[in-house]
């Protein structure tokens, strides 16, 4: 049973009456290919008109949905040999992020990202992709090993935020946010960065700070969530709509902002209608992306990283 959005009630009206006409014909009282046939085609030219002009709370509305392929699936079908680390030899090990070495198209690398989880009992496991400051600790010591190693890194974020709650400021949030953004910007092997879903504020930025910033199609990076931001400037989560506009938080708006590199395209409705083609599509993104990377110096990867993120500000000023 597909989950469809708000916005996609009249595609989800149109499958739901190809499901009645395929069960009619299952009972074999009429024929209804061609009808079956007519219907499917107003339904495919539908999702490619939707999909074509998503508002940006469509698109945060599509970067939640639930089918998207999570950390998980991208592991299951990018790396191989692939063994998790768990713990931040510190506190605990924090289920949001996970990580671990592997081979990424028979490269070794170490991979890290945000899980949120595929249904609610792994959701809640997960505590929905919001990371304690375990976590981000945890990245840490998977980018020193890679960095000990000489292995490239691979981030794959989906997190609607770091996790707000009292232990985990206790625990020192802020400074394992900033701590992780540190190791990624002083890695001296290449990091490539890849927002699959959500990608919100320094929960992040923390796996984000890389080489290369790449952004699915229908993903979100901002700075805080549209209703985050309307609660503050208005008060009211109902403003959610407007806030999404003004953050300029989708792919395309980012990618003309400097922000990130490479827009990876999903499939027509979207990475959730077709999960095995979006994750492939973002292996061959990551393979390219590495293969720039690969061939420089550890001081001139340093150095174009560092001249990467200076020259975002510098260019909003002028």
């Amino acid at each position: 049973m597909r989950n469809f959005l708000d916005f996609e009630q009249p595609i989800a009206d149109l499958e739901g009456k190809i499901e009645e006409l395929r069960h009619l014909a299952d009972t074999g009282e009429v024929n209804i290919a061609d009808e079956v046939s007519k219907l499917q085609g107003k339904v495919d030219r539908l999702v490619t008109q939707t999909y074509a002009k998503l508002t940006p709370w469509q698109k945060v509305q599509v970067a939640r949905h639930a089918d998207r392929p999570h950390f998980s699936d991208y592991v299951d079908r990018l790396i191989t040999d692939y063994q998790p680390l768990a713990g931040d030899r510190n506190f605990a090990d924090d289920h949001a992020v996970l990580g671990g070495l592997g081979r990424f198209r028979g490269q070794a690398c170490v991979v890290l990202g945000h899980e949120k989880g595929g249904d609610t009992q792994a959701r809640i496991k997960h505590n929905f992709g919001m990371a304690r400051p375990e976590g981000y600790r945890k990245a840490q010591r998977l980018m020193s090993l890679a960095a000990r190693f000489n292995l490239p890194v691979i981030t794959l974020v989906d997190t609607p935020g770091a996790y707000p709650g009292v232990g985990a400021e206790e625990r020192g949030q802020s400074e394992a946010i900033a701590r992780s953004i540190e190791g990624c910007l002083q890695s001296p092997t290449p990091l490539v960065s890849t927002v699959i879903g959500e990608g919100g504020s320094g929960g992040a930025i923390a796996l984000a700070a890389g080489d290369a910033i790449l952004m699915l199609e229908h993903s979100v990076y901002s700075v805080i969530s549209p209703e985050g931001c309307a609660s503050i400037l208005w008060r009211s989560a109902e403003q959610a709509q407007t806030a999404a506009e003004a953050l300029r938080l989708t792919a395309q708006d980012l990618q003309k902002l400097g922000v990130i590199d490479r827009i990876v395209t999903e499939p027509v409705g979207g990475a959730h209608r077709n999960p095995e083609a979006a994750i492939a599509s973002v292996g061959d993104a990551i393979d390219t992306a590495l293969d720039e990377l690969t061939a420089l110096e550890p001081a001139a990867l340093k150095s174009r990283r560092r001249e990467k993120f200076l020259s975002m500000g510098r260019d909003a000023l002028t």
